[in-house]
């Protein structure tokens, strides 16, 4: 099986729909959106929408932060840009797609894998994976080899091996990197719709479970159109800025 793994797509069309023809490309079987389907970008309705009809084909999908507060309403400790759009983002899905947000998991474990939003030891929560530190400790709360995140925006992996020895690096994009199952491995593909490590190609990985590898790509979408959307619908400019910044 080959396996994308997207996530962070935060309603950007454009970085979306060239992920998945690059998914496509590279001959990805099964597809893991990792949440935040919604916040930040000007087409949630739409994004909601194909990642349904993943889902419908088996596609593991799970709830991030910004898809719950597009249910709940914005959470207290969202900064203002991110609560403003949550406001809009709420406007503009209709109750089938509510609710469809509403019903996802918080976490999943198949085929000795586990995928989560933010992490493996309070999935709802939304506490970040920042350090070599957290990533233990996410690593340690699962049984799973395999354990993939978003939320942080920015490719990273990093390893823990049975001795207690761990180990983290930014990975190279389009190099495929062995992740055998003696060590357990924690994998954060990078955002889809809003990058924030100075790149603003679109982030996502491919893995693929019989040969035990990882592949992370990178690849550049219309930012122009996604940033000139975001700024029509009367969306903080700085959130435009940022497509185009990759910051």
């Amino acid at each position: 099986m080959k396996l994308a793994l997207l996530t962070d797509l935060h309603a950007n069309r454009e970085a979306f729909e060239a992920c998945l023809g690059a998914a496509a490309s590279c001959g990805a079987t099964d597809y893991a959106i990792l949440g935040d389907l919604v916040g930040y970008g000007a087409d949630p309705a739409w994004v909601v929408d194909r990642v349904r009809a993943l889902a419908r084909n088996g596609a593991i999908v799970l709830k991030g932060n910004h898809d719950e507060s597009a249910v709940q309403g914005p959470r207290p400790t969202m900064v203002d840009d991110a609560r403003r759009v949550i406001a809009w983002t709420r406007a503009r899905l209709d109750a089938d797609q509510l609710a469809f947000l509403d019903a996802l998991p918080f976490t999943v474990e198949r085929d000795g894998c586990g995928f989560a939003h933010a992490n493996t030891w309070a999935p709802a929560g939304w506490e970040y994976v920042t350090s070599r530190h957290d990533a233990v400790r996410c690593l340690q709360a699962t049984a799973a080899r395999h354990v993939f995140i978003g939320h942080v925006h920015e490719p990273r992996l990093y390893h823990l091996a049975g001795t207690g020895k761990s180990g983290d690096f930014v990975p190279v994009p389009d190099v495929e990197i062995p992740v055998p199952a003696h060590r357990q491995w924690l994998v954060l593909p990078g955002s889809v719709g809003q990058p924030r490590d100075g790149d603003p190609a679109a982030c996502w990985a491919l893995f693929d479970t019989d040969t035990r590898s990882l592949c992370f790509h990178r690849v550049p979408y219309d930012h122009e159109t996604a940033a000139s959307k975001v700024r029509e619908a009367g969306l903080p400019d700085r959130l435009a800025d940022r497509l185009i910044e990759g910051r």
